[in-house]
This record gives structure tokens, sequence and C-alpha cells, in this order.
């Protein structure tokens, strides 16, 4: 009665239709387009994080986490389905201890993306398997200054200095397209992705509908900004 959207090829994950377009990757990625939105920006020394929350009036905090410790100078934010980004999250916390027990050096920002980026495309070219429906900003601070990337579920990888994703990506981007600048004091930092929240979700920015995390330039450590924290910053948006 009804023609399916991908007409028979999206059947399997390893078929290409005629216009070659891998029908499982693209429904990955619209998962990605109807998660939280969420926000990475730096400036040249350091990296914050910002994430809508969204959960019920009955829901505990934890399990609507989207930014996560990868190492003590790597965090990354999700977008997309938690439990397939809770896998790979593993992965890359386990590749850079790896890296550390190898060659007795912490793991660089481009490595770590490159090993999720390879794990994911192994994903979109193997039956029996489908992709992972998360995409991921990754941000850091290593040897080589801060840095950015941004992975989605096809295992391709772009590098950034500010960049949103999610279900209010498109209106975030053009204000972070507006509002960004290279020159960034850190103050200025820790503002411009919640200034963008709060061009998008007007009054229902609150610390309890939003997440923040920080790789500053004094200890280059990853760490979630606490509740007192959240308060300040917000009141100065």
């Amino acid at each position: 009665m009804f023609a399916q959207p991908g007409k028979g090829y999206d059947m399997a994950i390893t078929q290409f239709s005629p216009e070659g377009r891998l029908f499982q990757v693209e429904y990955a990625i619209e998962a990605v387009r109807r998660g939280t939105t969420t926000i990475v920006c730096k400036n040249d020394e350091s990296v914050v994080f910002a994430v809508e929350k969204k959960f019920s009036k009955l829901q505990e905090p934890w399990g609507s986490e989207k930014i996560f410790k990868i190492d003590d100078h790597i965090g990354i934010a999700i977008s997309g389905l938690t439990a397939d980004a809770r896998v790979l999250i593993d992965k890359a916390r386990i590749q850079s201890q790896v890296n550390i027990l190898s060659y007795d050096e912490k793991i660089s920002v481009k490595d770590v993306t490159l090993h999720i980026c390879e794990f994911k495309q192994a994903y979109t070219q193997n039956a029996g398997v489908r992709p992972f429906g998360v995409s991921f900003l990754i941000g850091g601070v290593d040897s080589n200054g801060p840095s950015i990337y941004l992975t989605d579920p096809s295992g391709a990888s772009w590098g950034y200095k500010a960049q949103a994703i999610g279900s209010g990506a498109t209106e975030t981007r053009a204000f972070l397209e507006d509002n960004y600048k290279d020159n960034l004091s850190d103050e200025e930092l820790l503002l411009l992705p919640l200034k963008a929240l709060r061009d998008m979700m007007g009054d229902d920015l609150n610390p309890n509908t939003c997440d923040i995390g920080v790789i500053m330039r004094d200890d280059r450590l990853f760490r979630m900004i606490n509740e007192k924290e959240k308060k300040e910053l917000l009141d100065k948006v």
C-alpha cells in the first residue's frame, strides 16, 4: 500500500541505492538531528561544552548525561542515541589508556577522533550490523593546543572552532557564525554557547536544563561545571 522510503535499498547496510546512497546511514543521521542540542566552542587555549538537557519531572539526573570525560584533557559531547554513544565512549577511553601504556604519553584529540571514526565506519560496511545513531563533538587540549572535531554516523570527521549538533543545530550554528570571533577571552568563551542555547531555548534555559563542561587554560583538565558555577554563568547571559 505504501512505498518503502528507500525502495528496498534500505534493507541491507551494504547495499547502495542507484543514487549512491546508504539509507541506513541516513537514518542514523536523522536520529542525531532529533537529539538534544549540543555545542562546543574553543579559543586559543580553552574548550567549553554545553548541552541541552531533557528529562521528565519524575526522572533522576543519572542516565541523561550528554557530556563525558575520555581522558584528563579530552571530553565528548553527544547528540543521538545515548546507548550507542556509551559503547563508543568506552572504546575511546580504552584507546586513551592503551596510548599511555604503549607510548608513555597522552593520546592526541585527533588520534582519539580517528579511532572512533574507524570504528563507526566499520559499522557501515558489514552485514548484520547497523550504523551508530550518534554524533560526537570531541574537544580537548593537547600539545597542538585546543581542538574540536565533529564525527557523524558515517565515520566522517571535520575540525571546527565552534559547532553545534542536534535538533536545534541549524539556528544555533547561525548564532555561532554571527557571534564567534578568534580572539575570545575565556569569560566570553564560557558565555558564548550559553547565549546560543538561550537564543534557542528562551526562558526554558536554567541550571536544570543544561550541562556545561570545560577545559580551561589554567590547568588544561576536563571537568564539569557544578550547580553554583552554572547558576552564576547563567545569571550573566
